[in-house]
């Protein structure tokens, strides 16, 4: 039995038209000689208006609540859905992940998948020639219903994928594919016709948001081919898949960036063994994710140490360090709401040098300061003045021949 998984986000089934062209995706699949497992979003808009009734409803909406709530988006699309496809003479059912099940943690509202029945699945596509899968939805051992975060549903179509061994997950979108860098931002952005898991999760952590960061993880876990592309034309879009000797021949494969980023401060403190741990633990038991972190070299027996966080993370940051403050001898905690992250992606990157030293240059010769740096083996990243933001996409974009045609 061949197996094809198809991924629909929100705009692709907002509505009966909408739907009617990812009828037509299907097909395709069929006429191929796969079996079909088609796995659908909430439509467009319709997550949101769940969690405004939830918010209506409740100050703190209980999250296993929040859960069962906002599920029924999925629940909708899928039965649509079926429906269009019964009407068109195509064997198909809905399944919702409780019904699979889809075995999650009891992490509701950004739950991570243990295990998928793949024998239920397999069971019913001996009936059926597609099966209508809702995304973003999983169970507990318990039997609660739980929620993947924003964006699961690729999560969901890529762990299907993998227990299914379906030649390649297909996530289809309202793009046509992933980009050197945000072409609202860059006009010469082009698209990649094919990019590594690695470059994938780099582009997806800094805030990318073709592929849910969970489902490249997956991809890459269980070696299962993603090929991004539009439910709206037949381009070819971009396969993400494992790296090969075509990716290492390019330096710099994408200019990605994230503008949720504060920096935060802490002058004055005591250069002894100890001090890290004080202000990164409180921290950590906050669940706050902390970013790029610089040390100061030690002056006179004090040093500084700044680090960066999600905006969103910011009040509840410094009502922590002001905390460490007292505690530490700290003389100030200063913070900032007026920077952005930007970074060069490639595994070009190991087995090039002078990579940092052409974009450092680049920025200085448009007077940009670099606030803060990080790398990692295929990756610089650097924190600047939001209002350069888009001049520096655009610079490094340039810098690195990323306009190129080089097929």
């Amino acid at each position: 039995m061949k197996v094809l998984v198809q991924k629909f986000g929100g705009t692709s089934v907002a509505n009966l038209e909408c739907m009617k062209k990812v009828l037509g995706k299907v097909r395709q699949g069929l006429e191929k000689g796969y079996k079909v497992v088609a796995v659908l979003s909430a439509r467009a808009g319709d997550t949101n208006k769940l969690l405004g009734l939830a918010q209506e409803w409740s100050a703190t909406p209980d999250p296993a609540e929040c859960d069962a709530l906002v599920a029924t988006g999925e629940q909708i699309s899928v039965a649509l859905f079926s429906m269009l496809l019964k009407d068109a003479g195509i064997k198909a059912r809905s399944l919702l992940g409780w019904q699979i099940p889809v075995r999650t943690d009891n992490a509701f509202g950004s739950a991570r998948i243990h295990e998928i029945d793949a024998d239920v699945l397999k069971k019913h596509l001996e009936n059926y020639d597609v099966l209508v899968v809702a995304g973003f939805q999983g169970v507990t051992e318990d039997n609660r219903i739980t929620t993947l975060g924003r964006g699961g549903s690729d999560t969901s179509a890529v762990a299907l994928a993998a227990v299914l061994d379906s030649c390649e997950c297909e996530i289809y979108t309202d793009v046509n594919g992933v980009y050197t860098t945000d072409p609202n931002i860059c006009s010469t952005a082009r698209k990649i016709d094919k990019i590594s898991y690695e470059e994938m999760l780099e582009m997806a952590s800094m805030g990318a948001k073709v592929l849910h960061i969970r489902s490249v993880e997956f991809a890459k876990k269980y070696k299962v081919p993603v090929h991004v592309r539009s439910t709206f034309t037949d381009d070819p879009g971009t396969l993400v898949t494992q790296e090969d000797s075509t990716m290492e021949a390019l330096l710099v494969s994408g200019i990605a960036f994230d503008k949720d980023q504060a920096r935060v401060t802490l002058h004055g403190l005591p250069d002894v063994p100890g001090i890290a741990a004080a202000i990164f633990g409180p921290l950590s038991e906050a669940g706050i994710l902390v970013d790029m972190i610089v040390q100061n070299t030690s002056q006179d027996g004090h040093t500084d140490i700044t680090f960066t966080i999600s905006r969103k993370e910011l009040k509840k940051t410094l009502e922590l360090m002001a905390e460490v403050s007292k505690k530490t001898g700290a003389t100030e905690v200063a913070h900032d709401i007026n920077v952005a992250k930007i970074s060069a992606i490639g595994v070009g990157m190991r087995n090039h040098s002078g990579v940092a030293a052409r974009a450092f240059s680049a920025l200085n010769r448009e007077g940009i300061n670099i606030l803060m740096i990080s790398t990692s083996e295929i990756k610089i990243t650097i924190l600047i003045e939001e209002k350069y933001l888009e001049l520096a996409v655009r610079i490094l974009h340039d810098t690195f021949g990323l306009d190129w045609d080089i097929n």
